[in-house]
């Protein structure tokens, strides 16, 4: 027994090759070829973006083309699009030497489970049985853009501490088992989820606290001087953190049904983003003895509010309501940054970079219980009885169902959401823990250097700002101001 142990541990052991010379280009190019093939087989344009759409609109007596999905969808379409490349990808640029693999592998990830997406999803949502075809339009556009956040909410759990075959491999895991957990709750369940809190947020949450969990490094504090953000790599972040706050009600809103559930959802959204601001704000300022802000939680805490309100966004929730959820999801958020993640990391040994568990899957999580509390809580009296069907979708062999059996159906869904991101993100973690992916010893760790190459002329600057404390090791004077004028 000692000796497997021993054979096991020399396995998974410390020796690190992070040459990614022949692994990397062999994924990219094996797996866009198959792309290539699988969508020559299997993905055709939908019957708005074929070339006999001239022919459907008058058989459909569509009289024109403005009413084509293209023009409702698009512009959702567009801030989704830079939520996901522009968004995540600068959100992720705050460690002084990694702002290279933050918005790169964000790139990566998201090019590649974009094409992976449209064909799970397809498979699960559009396959004609009769052709054996998926159909694609702009709607599906959104939601693989959808599917591959979960997969990025995932990575920034792991930021710093895997190669960039790791995230390919992650994205390919991620997207499928958010297209079957998504199956599940959306059509099985026949939950309402527009804005992701469930299927997105609290699944790609767990999954990556899972993965983390399972890839924990025992040594990482060797990487320790990486492991934090100087002043300019916090302000890149700072972009990212805005282009999500500004878009986060079309993100919301982009799937939602035309008409008074896609209007209700943005402004919903809205006002929890704006509310949870605030008390991010206040929290982050009570936190500091002098009072002063921390960008880690006004980078992260001020989004919580829009990933909270994702699922309950499209209902009668009121706009008190949203400000409500806004409220308390900054309190919470930010609380987790300051006493949450750091007793993650020395209890449970979870090593979360980006502070994923604060933003996403507890936002997620809560998020999803609030649509369940407020699905329930649905009557005639506040929708109106045709409103109540059209916001539930209570039609054909869902009739029947009634708000308070709608709202046990959003809490199993949740319920689902985490079971997969635990599960799935625990065996890939496993997958990922064999020695043939070229991820970075834990002394290298945090650092552009070991996967790209880097402009020879770049300035040294030491390390100022540890993530999650950025004021634990700023020297005693910079408090205290030494400034002094001379009397004559």
């Amino acid at each position: 027994m000692g000796n497997c142990c021993e054979s096991a541990s020399n396995f998974f052991g410390p020796q690190k090759n992070t040459n990614v010379r022949i692994s990397l280009p062999a994924v990219c190019f094996v797996w866009q070829i198959a792309m290539i093939v699988l969508f020559g087989v299997f993905i055709r344009y939908d019957e708005e973006s074929d070339a006999h759409w001239i022919e459907f609109r008058r058989e459909n007596n569509i009289t024109s083309d403005i009413e084509n999905d293209f023009y409702f969808r698009y512009p959702s379409f567009q801030d989704v699009h830079v939520m996901i490349f522009v968004g995540f990808g600068f959100l992720m640029t705050f460690l002084r030497r990694y702002s290279y693999g933050g918005v790169g592998f964000n790139f990566l990830i998201a090019a590649f489970g974009l094409q992976w997406a449209l064909l799970m999803q397809g498979w699960f949502h559009a396959l004609n049985p009769e052709t054996g075809k998926i159909t694609i339009g702009v709607e599906s556009l959104i939601n693989a853009d959808f599917c591959c956040a979960g997969s990025l909410i995932a990575f920034g759990a792991l930021l710093g501490k895997v190669s960039p075959v790791q995230t390919l491999v992650l994205a390919l895991f991620g997207v499928t088992l958010f297209a079957v957990e998504e199956y599940i709750i959306l059509d099985l369940l026949h939950c309402r989820d527009a804005g992701g809190s469930m299927v997105i947020h609290c699944f790609g949450g767990y999954y990556g606290l899972a993965v983390s969990w399972v890839l924990y490094r025992p040594n990482l504090h060797l990487s320790k001087s990486h492991n934090g953000a100087i002043y300019h790599s916090d302000l890149f972040a700072m972009i990212g953190t805005l282009f999500l706050w500004m878009y986060w009600p079309s993100f919301n809103s982009a799937i939602t049904d035309h008409g008074d559930g896609q209007h209700r959802t943005a402004i919903n959204t809205y006002l929890a983003l704006a509310s949870s601001v605030l008390t991010a704000v206040a929290l982050s300022s009570m936190s500091q003895k002098r009072g002063k802000l921390d960008m880690v939680h006004i980078q992260n805490a001020t989004l919580a509010g829009g990933v909270a309100m994702g699922t309950a966004a499209e209902f009668m929730i009121s706009p008190y309501g949203a400000l409500i959820v806004g409220f308390c999801m900054g309190i919470i958020s930010t609380f987790g940054y300051i006493f949450v993640t750091p007793f993650l990391e020395k209890s449970l040994k979870l090593q979360d970079t980006c502070g994923v568990h604060n933003l996403h899957a507890v936002p997620g999580m809560l998020g999803g219980f609030i649509g369940a509390i407020v699905a329930a809580a649905a009557s005639e009296s506040v929708y109106g009885r045709e409103g109540l069907i059209n916001t539930f979708d209570f039609e054909g062999e869902f009739a029947d169902r009634t708000p308070g059996t709608q709202g046990g159906f959003q809490a199993a869904g949740t319920c689902v959401s985490i079971a997969f991101g635990l599960v799935g993100g625990a065996i890939v973690g496993f997958i990922l823990k064999f020695p043939i992916w070229g991820d970075p010893g834990d002394d290298n760790c945090f650092d552009d250097e070991v996967y790209w190459e880097l402009p020879e002329d770049e300035e040294t600057v030491p390390p100022v700002l540890e993530y999650n404390n950025h004021m634990i090791h700023k020297p005693q004077e910079i408090f205290e101001s030494n400034f002094s004028v001379d009397q004559s």
